[in-house]
């Protein structure tokens, strides 16, 4: 069991990303090897250098001890596999429950099929509700939930890459052992940021200043308050290799509490929402290089979005 996943995520990290690189370049993916090397062709290659640099560094990537990430969420998407929504996986909670003791279940409404189109009587037809199975580590902050059509870990405390990919590897594995999925349809990591100046320090801070002008060119103007802006937020899809895409959302902005009784934050924050995803049928072996490949990514785009006043309050180790 281990050598399907756990092996691969570990493997290609300590053989330095070698044999199972060229796996992935072989396959059509992009090689991840702290972005030294560049297929021909990719966008992030030398020559558009000038104009990269102004949205993603090559910054090795840091930990901070001050850490803007409130959430961190791996989800892979398959072709659908129906027996997980009509038969309890009681063989795969006993494989992970040493480390996800806790279980629920909930049932999801499914988005209603249109038919019809095109013709004088299209119709909605409602779908039946999808069955989410809930796996929760016993001190809450780590979360698994199986569909009938994706596998996805969270985290509202995240630890580091490392220990990320640690708590995905057997979950990951036993998903592939049980229930065998052809392939996976896309691939993604999102990562949640949240900054708050009164927290790292910067009360006295424009945004301007903690922020690369890709994202706060409208309040580069010194002289325009910023409360002028009621919105400021941009939202992009970014191409990053022959595979991978970044749809950010970045700007200020009020986060809102749900919780019943809870009062609300008035402080304004900066929100840098990054999802990023590899589409494509990516083989069940090849999905540890590609959120290798993704992790990188992400790296470069913060630390493109970042500033060093930034980088220094956020206590860079």
């Amino acid at each position: 069991m281990r050598g399907l996943i756990v092996t691969s995520i570990a493997q290609f990290r300590a053989e330095g990303n070698q044999k199972a690189a060229c796996i992935f370049v072989k396959k059509g993916y992009t090689k991840y090897n702290r972005y030294k090397t560049r297929r021909r062709g990719s966008p992030c290659q030398s020559g558009a250098g000038k104009r990269e640099m102004r949205m993603f560094s090559n910054q090795p990537r840091k930990f901070y001890r001050r850490s803007p990430l409130i959430e961190v969420i791996c989800q892979l998407r398959f072709p659908s596999i129906l027996t997980i929504n009509s038969v309890e996986p009681a063989d795969f909670q006993e494989a992970i429950r040493a480390e996800f003791p806790q279980y629920a279940r909930r049932q999801d409404a499914a988005p209603p099929r249109i038919t019809g189109l095109g013709s004088p009587n299209p119709k909605v037809e409602q779908q039946p509700p999808v069955t989410n199975h809930n796996f929760v580590s016993e001190d809450n902050q780590w979360k698994l939930n199986l569909t009938k059509d994706f596998i996805a870990l969270s985290t509202l405390h995240y630890p580091g890459w490392e220990e990320f990919a640690r708590q995905l590897d057997k979950p990951l594995a036993t998903f592939i052992q049980l229930y065998k999925p052809a392939y996976f349809q896309r691939v993604g990591l999102r990562y949640v940021n949240i900054f708050s100046r009164a927290r790292l320090g910067l009360e006295g801070a424009r945004w301007a200043e903690l922020f690369s002008p890709a994202y706060t060119a409208p309040m580069q103007e010194a002289e325009l308050p910023e409360d002028r802006f009621l919105n400021c937020a941009c939202d992009l899809t970014l191409k990053l290799d022959s595979s991978c895409q970044a749809k950010v959302h970045a700007g200020p902005g009020v986060v809102k509490r749900n919780a019943p009784g809870v009062p609300q934050d008035p402080e304004v924050k900066f929100i840098f929402d990054m999802d990023l995803s590899m589409t494509g049928n990516t083989p069940c072996t090849l999905a540890a290089g590609a959120l290798e490949t993704l992790h990188g990514h992400s790296t470069r785009l913060f630390e493109g979005a970042v500033t060093d006043r930034l980088r220094d309050a956020m206590e860079a180790g």
